[in-house]
């Protein structure tokens, strides 16, 4: 059976792969397939992530083993067959290149073809650029800060004293600023 998987990035709007890799390769051949198509580097951690219909994270499956002491399963792309954690059209992925800011391509199982075989995966749609793999600091920050000089924090211009409620805070007023260093003898 071939699996035919389109691949998205929410970053790069006319980003588009379309791979079809044989069913009983394994996730670590798709990853190989992803990085040939998109240029990135194999130097990277990376990971997929078996997801819900609303893209929720469920079971992940790393490029190398993560952590071995610990009570849950690892899985491990090059030990993971594809038709054995997919049988379903519209099955949807995440493959997390950007471990640092959990930046990802959305893969979605787009079709089963059934009595066919590959013997090596082929990308048969490629559109646009991919997204860098590692983002520059400065696209980050102003990504997920976006704070004008003039804009606190908390996103209110003035703060005033009086609308703070003072409920909770009670003997505040009474606490010294700095400790008395002959309490502490």
């Amino acid at each position: 059976m071939i699996f035919k998987f389109l691949i998205l990035s929410d970053e790069v709007d006319n980003f588009k792969r379309e791979i079809k890799i044989d069913g009983d390769a394994t996730f670590l051949e798709l990853y190989n397939a992803i990085i040939a198509s998109t240029g990135f580097s194999k130097k990277e951690m990376a990971s997929f992530f078996l997801c819900d219909e609303k893209w929720r994270k469920r079971q992940e499956i790393t490029l190398v083993e993560m952590d071995t002491y610990s009570d849950e399963d690892s899985y491990i792309m090059e030990e993971c067959i594809l038709s054995d954690y997919l049988d379903d059209e519209k099955q949807k992925l995440l493959f997390v290149f950007d471990y640092f800011n959990e930046r990802a391509l959305f893969i979605e199982l787009s079709e089963l073809i059934p009595g066919k075989n590959l013997k090596t995966p082929v990308c048969t749609l490629s559109v646009g650029e991919a997204p860098d793999q590692i983002a520059d600091i400065e696209d980050i920050k102003s990504d997920t800060l976006s704070l004008d000089m003039g804009e606190s924090f908390y996103g209110d211009e003035k703060f005033e004293m009086e609308e703070l409620d003072r409920e909770g805070f009670d003997g505040l007023d009474d606490t010294p600023a700095e400790p008395d260093t002959n309490d502490f003898y």
